[in-house]
């Protein structure tokens, strides 16, 4: 059954032919038919009203039916909508009509036979135009979930460890604790320094295993209740809180940074030796409570000098660096 609410827009410059048109079209019942007699009133009552059917005549003054094409399949693509395009037209070359069909025109009807094809090809056009905003309106809706899934999902997709966003969020959570309740919270960043240099060497299935095995090797290394997070594509980071400034020391962290480089990893492709870069900013409840970013900006900052030097690099929030020397791998 015919779409009787099925918006049409019928353009023609010549007025007895668009009301041919509108006249055989709601004599069949259709009800939501409207007529524009140049291309720039119908871009006008398309950008007021949009429309699923768009019969225009092709020879007209100023605009022709192929340029209003373009510009209609220009709002299609702002608005996330298709119009059906059906041409009127005298023309029978095949040349003339490769070129409409290549500008993004549906459809046409040959004006000397327009009484026996109008509403058949009306009928056409309702139900592929019907298909095919249905079809944008899923995609569009689908997009939407995702984009709201990704925007509270908390893991790393390859290793199943939490990820960037939850690890802002448990920073931001752990500098409140201190702000609040004393002691300080510790932001351990640990980066792959020749994660590039093992790109170049292995395929994405190794280096997927070698990811899910660094964060395994670094929760047997972590407290219990310390919040481990994959942050990128070669760095890992561990949020804790300690009760007293001074237990938070990189001596604490030390064994972490060794327990990566001493061992390599056991892979399908063999095994594989990193060499990590162990950074620690620490904010304690006598320092103004930074923002998260803040303290992520300055570990990454001290992750860079570990790479440098070779050691393991602290920061505070007041930007004191200092190096902690790093055993070689034995």
């Amino acid at each position: 059954m015919p779409n009787l609410d099925l918006p049409i827009l019928v353009v023609d410059d010549a007025k007895f032919s668009s009301a041919v048109v509108a006249r055989t079209l709601k004599s069949a019942g259709y009800r939501d038919v409207r007529i524009a007699n140049n291309a720039d009133s119908a871009l006008a009552e398309m950008e007021d009203r949009a429309v699923s059917v768009l019969i225009a005549d092709w020879l007209m003054p100023r605009m022709d039916g192929l340029e209003l094409t373009d510009r209609v399949r220009q709002i299609d693509e702002l608005s996330g909508r298709y119009t059906y395009v059906i041409l009127l037209t005298g023309k029978e070359h095949v040349s003339a009509l490769t070129e409409a069909f290549d500008r993004g025109v549906d459809d046409f009807i040959n004006k000397s036979d327009m009484s026996k094809q109008l509403l058949p090809r009306v009928f056409a056009a309702d139900r592929l135009a019907d298909r095919h905003n249905t079809l944008l309106l899923a995609n569009r809706l689908l997009v939407e979930n995702n984009r709201d899934l990704e925007s509270r999902n908390y893991a790393d997709l390859e290793t199943g460890m939490a990820n960037a966003r939850y690890a802002r969020k448990r920073l931001e959570q752990s500098l409140r604790h201190t702000e609040s309740r004393g002691g300080a919270t510790a932001y351990l960043i640990v980066g792959i320094r020749n994660w590039q240099e093992i790109k170049r060497r292995h395929n994405a299935s190794t280096l997927a295993e070698l990811a899910a095995g660094i964060g395994r090797r670094l929760t047997h290394l972590i407290r219990p209740l310390d919040a481990l997070c994959r942050i990128g594509e070669n760095q890992f980071a561990i949020i804790a809180h300690f009760a007293e400034v001074e237990h938070c020391q990189a001596a604490t962290y030390k064994r972490i940074h060794d327990g990566l480089n001493h061992k390599a990893f056991k892979t399908t492709a063999g095994y594989v030796a990193v060499e990590p870069g162990t950074a620690l900013c620490v904010c304690g409840d006598g320092d103004q409570a930074p923002k998260p970013e803040t303290l992520e900006r300055a570990a990454l900052s001290a992750l860079m000098r570990s790479y440098e030097t070779r050691t393991l690099v602290t920061t505070s929030v007041g930007g004191e660096v200092e190096g902690l020397p790093l055993t070689a791998k034995q």
